[in-house]
């Protein structure tokens, strides 16, 4: 385990104690408020956090008339090509592997000396997490400075989303290497496809301040708080999305998780550590 600076080893405690949903509905309250001071948070937050805004469809912060606008900000056409082929695996978001690798029986690795179950990840639904049990995934952690908006990795027909509710604690690198089984504690939309490759699973993981995850097929689905595990069957619907397109995005940042079946295989460089963006070659599999 990392060694914890006394502020660290204070917000730990923190974060175990202060009502995560609702210091993430203030922020979600916040960043919705339009007038004067919107300008000046951006203008902050750009400088902060060495946004590039050189991508963005509209580089100009007065533009924006709430800052969760600038936040999910789209890009311009072309910034973020992606990987060409039937049958390719695509980024799915720009940001930083924070584990990958194999599923080993069950089991995915959250960092050095931690591991959560898939079955746990997915909401407790055995038949799905049995889909990955010898499969691969990614974690990849999007910072502030990121481009927020999740797309994507190869064409896929929606099947199921699950909404399980949980708690909000920070995803920083510390929390991740601290907390025991965060990922499979925290809030998060489970959301499964069919595909050309087999199974394949995105998790969208919510933290403190995390205001909203939205889908593009459901809009915002995350708030309200829920007590019970929700589920929404699109079997019937025939709900494709092709590779590249947009499929959901954060109201500020957090983690998602790749997942896929023993199919695809990876490229051995994508590791913990490494800088990622949407679309870039993540992985291939026979057609």
């Amino acid at each position: 385990m990392s060694t914890l600076s006394k502020k660290q080893k204070f917000l730990k405690l923190l974060f175990y104690v202060i009502p995560h949903h609702a210091v993430s509905r203030v922020v979600y309250l916040v960043t919705r408020l339009r007038g004067p001071q919107v300008k000046p948070m951006i203008a902050w937050f750009v400088k902060s956090y060495a946004v590039d805004m050189n991508d963005a469809q509209e580089p100009e912060i007065g533009y924006y008339q709430t800052f969760n606008e600038f936040f999910t900000r789209p890009l311009k056409h072309d910034t973020r090509p992606i990987a060409p082929g039937d049958n390719t695996l695509a980024c799915p978001c720009d940001g930083t592997v924070s584990q990958a690798g194999p599923v080993r029986s069950g089991a995915i690795l959250q960092a050095k000396g931690r591991a959560y179950s898939a079955l746990e990840l997915l909401g407790g639904d055995k038949i799905m997490a049995a889909e990955f049990a010898d499969g691969r995934f990614a974690t990849i952690y999007l910072a502030p400075h990121d481009y927020h908006r999740i797309h994507m990795p190869l064409n896929a027909n929606l099947v199921r989303m699950i909404h399980v509710p949980g708690r909000l604690f920070s995803v920083a690198e510390w929390t991740v290497e601290e907390i025991p089984h965060l990922f499979a504690r925290n809030e998060r939309m489970v959301c499964y496809f069919e595909t050309a490759a087999g199974p394949l699973a995105m998790v969208l993981v919510g933290a403190i301040n995390v205001s909203a995850i939205e889908t593009v097929w459901s809009g915002q689905v995350v708030p309200p708080r829920a007590k019970k595990i929700g589920e929404f069957d699109y079997s019937h619907t025939r709900k494709t999305i092709g590779k590249g397109a947009e499929m959901g995005r954060f109201n500020m940042g957090s983690t998602v998780i790749l997942l896929t079946g023993n199919k695809v295989e990876w490229l051995p460089h994508i590791q913990n550590g490494l800088k990622v963006r949407v679309g870039q070659l993540i992985g291939h599999f026979p057609t």
